[in-house]
């Protein structure tokens, strides 16, 4: 059977920017193929305040669960999340210098692109 190319990117949120130390905190993958488009991310809160214990993680929560929904298209995405699922996924791993920051993209193949989003992130964030 042949597999299904996908690209990823990891989520991070990077507490003090300056010093550009993160944690992983999600995945996101998007595979064209399989019409795939999704976010998980979970937030160690007590690794997190190691690196900054004034961080705010209800900001911080909110503005992942808005990846969340951008990823998903939920009519609350708002205009980013109305386009097609590659304008998405590359509005989302774009570069920024803020504490919610996402890696490179990287590609890979895969039978079944939500098994393969859960592999990920037991690996790279759990």
């Amino acid at each position: 059977m042949k597999k299904d190319l996908f690209e990823y990117a990891i989520v991070r949120i990077v507490p003090l920017v300056e010093r550009e130390e993160f944690i992983n905190v999600g995945v996101i993958l998007f595979c064209k193929k399989q019409h795939f488009l999704q976010m998980k991310f979970e937030i160690n809160e007590s690794k997190l305040r190691v690196f900054r214990s004034s961080v705010d993680l209800v900001e911080i929560k909110q503005h992942l669960e808005s990846f969340c929904k951008i990823s998903a298209g939920t009519p609350d995405s708002g205009e980013i999340g109305e386009l097609p699922l590659p304008e998405r996924f590359r509005w989302l791993t774009g570069s920024r210098s803020t504490i919610i920051q996402t890696s490179k993209v990287h590609p890979g193949l895969c039978d079944d692109a939500g098994t393969m989003l859960d592999e990920l992130f037991n690996t790279m964030v759990r």
